[in-house]
């Protein structure tokens, strides 16, 4: 019996949460007879040596000061997207559910709030397989926590994390994100479609890869109407130091090298196409414009 029905079965009374203000935050593009919206699920608290190699350390820092940013902790949201378009409601990413950091773990409000429910969720689309993005698939009782939903995954991310090597490869320091990957992935095996970049995956929902963050991330360009947005993921996972120097390599990557490249070209791609920026971790409910500033440098502008 899936929770819900437990609930309603048994007659048990929920919990009304009050959500913090900051958790209400949220962008809505509508256009084409399709809605987006960006549902927070909450913010990480991270280190900020995370956002920069450290032969970067001092110009990043001063970079940093300069967006006002504090230099000892990085608290970026997490910025889900939810695209309905006709019978079609489409969720991008699941969030971090309740294991991984009290934070986050907030999407079923957030999608409360749209008064949107598990349950009409008819497509899942992860960008990639990290705790905050997959974290929240399976609810309080191990099942599917949208259990309707088509999950729809890049083959190659798929492939590295259920191979059994990936725990001992991946080094220490992220051997539970594989951990934790394999066990959810397994449980929703059955909901699985997999793709390839360039897939036209669902009407007006194209592919593109973006490697380094992960393997095989993927990052999403979207068509409502007449306007384009990229969807990016952790392709481009902050506001600052992402956008005025993506050719830097992170320490948030997994592979820095290739997610440097990755940047630079999604970054050109942005620009030269003229689309609007969905950003995972970007602020203000995550949407807003990348402007080409000359020479591999942008500034990121939230808003539409």
């Amino acid at each position: 019996m899936l929770r819900r029905h437990f609930l309603q079965a048994t007659g048990a009374t929920a919990l009304v949460v009050s959500v913090p203000h900051r958790l209400r935050a949220r962008s809505t593009l509508e256009a084409g007879g399709m809605r987006l919206d960006t549902l927070s699920d909450g913010n990480l608290v991270l280190p900020v040596d995370m956002l920069a190699d450290e032969q970067f350390h001092d110009e990043a820092m001063a970079i940093l000061q300069r967006y006002g940013q504090s230099v000892d902790s990085y608290e970026p949201p997490c910025n889900l997207a939810l695209l309905r378009d006709g019978d079609r409601t489409i969720l991008f990413d699941v969030g971090a559910g309740p294991d991984f950091m009290a934070t986050v773990g907030h999407m079923e409000d957030a999608m409360n709030a749209l008064g949107v429910a598990p349950d009409d969720v008819t497509h899942l689309v992860i960008t990639h397989a990290h705790p905050d993005h997959i974290w929240g698939l399976l609810d309080d009782f191990d099942e599917p926590l949208l259990p309707r939903a088509e999950v729809m995954m890049g083959r190659a991310e798929w492939d590295y994390w259920m191979d059994p090597d990936t725990v001992d490869a991946i080094g220490a320091a992220r051997q539970s994100f594989a951990v934790g990957a394999q066990r959810r992935l397994s449980v929703i095996e059955d909901q699985v479609q997999l793709f390839e970049d360039g897939a036209e995956i669902l009407p007006g929902v194209q592919a593109v890869a973006t490697p380094g963050h992960t393997p095989g991330h993927m990052a999403f360009q979207l068509q409502l109407g007449g306007q384009g947005v990229m969807l990016v993921g952790d392709a481009l996972a902050n506001p600052h130091l992402a956008f005025e120097r993506p050719e830097w390599t992170s320490n948030s990557d997994q592979d820095p090298e290739t997610g440097a490249a990755t940047r630079v070209r999604l970054l050109d791609q942005i620009t030269a196409d003229d689309l609007l920026v969905l950003g995972f971790h970007l602020p203000d409910g995550g949407i807003g414009r990348a402007e080409h500033q000359g020479d591999n440098r942008y500034i990121f502008t939230a808003g539409v």
